[in-house]
């Protein structure tokens, strides 16, 4: 093997070692989707249906359903997944784990859109 070859190896095992995420990631990934849910409710909570007859209107509102139904469903999985873990552990089989999962999901889902 030449030494540029071995130079080479040791390029790439340097290069693709795993890097651990900060510890306060999902903490910040959390209150960033929750900011953007929140906004994203503001906007459409604070828009007047007479505004909504002229179709130039539209953009805004449906940027903030796209918005707001994504970082919600994202924040829903993001809390469904940090629970996975332990309910692997408490359930007996796989319908068992299906049934939690969903379960938490319908708590966090109405959690992000209370009263509805």
């Amino acid at each position: 093997m030449s030494a540029g070859a071995a130079d080479f190896e040791a390029l790439l095992r340097e290069a693709l070692t795993p890097v651990e995420p900060p510890a306060d990631l999902t903490q910040r990934l959390e209150l960033t989707l929750v900011n953007l849910t929140e906004l994203a409710q503001e906007e459409l909570e604070s828009w007047e249906l007479k505004a909504m007859r002229d179709p130039r209107n539209w953009v805004r509102p449906a940027a903030a359903a796209v918005v707001g139904a994504s970082a919600g469903s994202a924040l829903v999985a993001l809390r469904v997944r940090s629970r996975h873990r332990s309910r692997k552990q408490q359930s007996g089989n796989l319908f068992e784990l299906a049934a939690h999962t969903l379960q938490d999901a319908r708590y966090e889902a109405r959690r992000i859109l209370p009263g509805r």
